[in-house]
């Protein structure tokens, strides 16, 4: 019997990239945040961070950061055109998410069908695309302040750009957290992840 593909090959490979491009902006963006942090009193370990150096660390996370670009709008453009965005993430609700994660904290949320996503799941990857979003947009802001104002102006200026930039980091960097507990509560996702069934 032939077994029905749950991920087809295109959402993989962007799966992929997305989570390496993603480890490696966090990891240089630390470096780049120890050089002038937003919170004096935190400062993230050199041993965690990529780049080695101001200078070195920039090069990394402007290098990776057109790589989660492309690859974001990427799977966004195809997600939309296949439909497989609105399949998989709608509906949702505010009782549906509500109920699903009282069901998981209670350990008794199902996992026999991979192919659909319980509300809970599709409420995370709906904020995940959106933090990445406003990632993106913030970086920008700080980046090229002078050659987009108004997007820095939106953010509250320059400083505050670089706040929401870091909330936006706590936010993915939770997420990733979250999404490899869960893998490894359920190891079976991880392979519909690799083999595509």
């Amino acid at each position: 019997m032939k077994r029905t593909t749950i991920h087809p090959a295109w959402v993989r490979v962007f799966h992929w990239v997305n989570a390496a491009a993603v480890i490696a902006m966090c990891l240089s963006g630390w470096q780049v945040y120890n050089a002038s942090p937003v919170f004096k009193s935190l400062t993230i370990p050199a041993s965690i961070t990529l780049g080695g150096w101001l200078g070195g660390a920039l090069l990394w996370h402007f290098a990776v950061m057109w790589v989660l670009v492309a690859n974001f709008l990427a799977y966004l453009v195809l997600g939309v055109a296949t439909g497989r965005l609105r399949t998989r993430l709608f509906p949702i609700s505010v009782r549906a998410v509500a109920a699903d994660l009282i069901a998981a904290l209670r350990g008794k949320l199902a996992h026999t069908d991979f192919s659909h996503y319980n509300a809970v799941q599709r409420f995370a990857y709906l904020v995940v695309i959106a933090d990445i979003a406003l990632l993106v947009l913030s970086g920008l802001a700080i980046w090229k302040p002078v050659q987009f104002p108004l997007l820095c102006a939106l953010m509250g200026g320059f400083d505050n750009a670089r706040v929401v930039h870091f909330v936006a980091m706590c936010t993915v960097v939770g997420f990733f957290s979250v999404h490899v507990v869960m893998v490894a509560l359920v190891p079976r996702s991880l392979l519909t992840m690799i083999r595509g069934r």
